[in-house]
């Protein structure tokens, strides 16, 4: 059983930038592809970005391609997002999920590839 906590979240201004961290618990970490999704209440949960075991794998989708960068250091157990040029439509619950393996460009935006998810951090971008 893996748990995941996500911090990092908060208030910035749009075109600001912010990085969400999650450490993992619980089970082998570089047995797991890990993503971030997220949310605006009332809406379902969005794909942010994905990587690898390894971490030599990333995806994104057009929304946040060429402004948030995943990354992850297994010997810490974590995985990042850094965030930049905020916008307003960015404002959401993100949260951290794991996974098996064996991510491709097409499980990695699906929330059911995910066995294990955080609990979220709100992220608010103001004008």
């Amino acid at each position: 059983q893996v748990q995941l906590v996500e911090s990092g979240g908060g208030l910035v201004q749009a075109g600001g930038s912010l990085r969400l961290s999650c450490v993992a618990s619980g089970g082998t970490f570089t047995s797991y592809s890990m993503a971030w999704f997220r949310q605006v209440l009332g809406k379902e949960r969005d794909f942010v970005a994905a990587i690898s075991w390894s971490g030599g794998t990333t995806y994104y989708p057009d929304s946040v391609k060429g402004r948030f960068i995943i990354s992850r250091d297994n010997a810490k157990n974590t995985v990042y997002l850094q965030m930049n040029s905020l916008k307003l439509e960015d404002t959401a619950v993100y949260y951290c999920a794991a996974g098996g393996p064996a991510l491709t460009p097409v499980v990695a935006r699906k929330t059911s590839f995910f066995d294990y998810w955080g609990q979220g951090t709100q992220v608010t971008v103001s004008s």
